[in-house]
């Protein structure tokens, strides 16, 4: 297994080569634009990572961790149409760039884009990693349409809200590492394990998400602190808020989350100090290692060596105390 910058530069360099100058212009140069923004490519690194574990040459995967990632870039294309972002990686969102037509065109044509790089694979293949795409996209669209209805709810559960990161992120993370596996060929249970392995750190790494949101630092975080609390979201710190809250906190907390003030520096200092009072901050950092520590168990009965398993650790590891 190779270092993380390494598995970032061959993916970079297999985009660079990607040559999608086709006509309409209008159609294809929004899909430049937004994979060439980069960003982390976690989900890529996972599918060469995936490859590598089970002792096949990391490039093999390359078209499989290129799919993931069109796709994964689809979503946000439409994701930001639908929260009418204006920023994406510091960079104006597709629709404000071009419009929102184009948007939703561009977006399409990136899902069977995707697809696409499945047909470098031999039959066998390609229907497997098809099937778990197709599998994992729908999850993705229903993991994205339970955030939506849950806008309007105020008798979310936390089940529920688990099912929804699950949906809509961690399912992702754990396809990409099955993908790899796939294209490994190795066997059945070696690709489940390492499908759980990739999904419980998914929702480990978005309650990281949601609680760096609300106590990150603004330097490193890279996005603005308390933008889940300005935009009255009911993560998975604010249920548990909920769920701990005296009458009085809970009465407070519901207020808070009722209103948009022109300046939010009040509301996000207050919802955070009833976040620690309630002890929501402890339990959700607690949610982070249990999700985490329930991946590494995966990991212990996969049929690899030591080494291999001391790798993924330690990248879980690092996943689990990010601070961006």
């Amino acid at each position: 297994m190779q270092a993380i910058s390494q598995y970032q530069q061959l993916i970079s360099d297999y985009f660079t080569a990607l040559h999608l100058n086709k006509e309409p212009k209008n159609l294809y140069e929004p899909i430049e634009y937004i994979l060439h923004l980069g960003g982390k490519r976690m989900r890529p690194i996972l599918t060469l990572m995936a490859a590598e574990v089970f002792d096949v040459d990391c490039k093999k995967a390359l078209a499989a961790a290129t799919a993931i990632e069109v796709f994964h870039n689809f979503s946000l294309v439409h994701d930001d149409i639908m929260d009418d972002a204006p920023l994406r990686r510091g960079n104006e969102t597709v629709h404000e760039k071009w419009n929102i037509n184009t948007g939703i065109l561009s977006g399409d044509a990136m899902l069977i884009l995707a697809y696409q790089h499945f047909e470098e694979y031999e039959p066998k293949i390609f229907r497997a990693l098809a099937k778990l795409f197709s599998k994992t996209a729908l999850e993705v669209c229903e993991g994205q349409q339970y955030d939506v209805d849950f806008e309007t709810r105020d008798d979310v559960t936390i089940p529920e809200y688990l099912k929804m990161i699950e949906y809509k992120t961690a399912v992702l993370v754990g396809a990409a590492m099955k993908m790899g596996a796939i294209v490994a060929e190795t066997s059945e249970e070696n690709a489940n394990l390492i499908y759980d392995f990739g999904l419980n750190l998914g929702i480990a790494f978005q309650l990281q998400d949601d609680y760096l949101d609300a106590f990150g630092n603004p330097e490193t975080f890279g996005k603005q602190v308390g933008g889940d609390i300005i935009e009255n979201k009911k993560t998975y710190l604010y249920l548990k808020s909920i769920e701990f809250a005296k009458s009085d906190e809970k009465e407070q907390l519901l207020h808070l989350f009722s209103i948009q003030p022109d300046d939010n520096t009040d509301k996000i200092n207050s919802v955070k100090e009833i976040f620690n009072q309630t002890g929501a901050s402890q339990a959700t950092q607690l949610a982070i290692k249990e999700y985490t520590f329930k991946a590494f168990e995966t990991l212990e009965q996969m049929n690899i060596d030591a080494g291999k398993k001391a790798l993924l650790k330690v990248f879980g590891e690092n996943l689990m105390d990010r601070k961006v």
